[in-house]
């Protein structure tokens, strides 16, 4: 049997994810602003983790001005309600068994 608290600690976890993820968003942005630092280990890594994310936003928001790039930023928001929805869900079918 599932209590409330396991329910709250499984969205919990879901939460933190979604954070770490952001962070991981946030960090690769960031990196766009450094020379090089795109072409490094940690760059390389964040980009393989990030770059599948963001590819569909950098395709349907062109970039402003022709250079910066706000696509992050919408994904990030998209991010947020995606975890929300998730954490909605998960509450529910969970919910059932209590």
């Amino acid at each position: 049997m599932l209590d409330e608290f396991t329910i709250a600690s499984i969205q919990g976890y879901i939460s933190q994810l979604g954070v770490i993820y952001q962070y991981l968003i946030i960090a690769y942005v960031l990196l766009s602003w450094l020379p090089s630092a795109r072409e490094s280990f940690i760059g390389e890594m964040l980009g393989k983790l990030v770059d599948p994310y963001l590819s569909p936003f950098r395709r349907l928001i062109p970039p402003i001005a022709g250079m910066i790039d706000i696509s992050p930023i919408v994904a990030l928001i998209a991010l947020r309600f995606v975890v929300m929805g998730i954490n909605t869900i998960v509450g529910w079918l969970l919910g059932v068994f209590v």
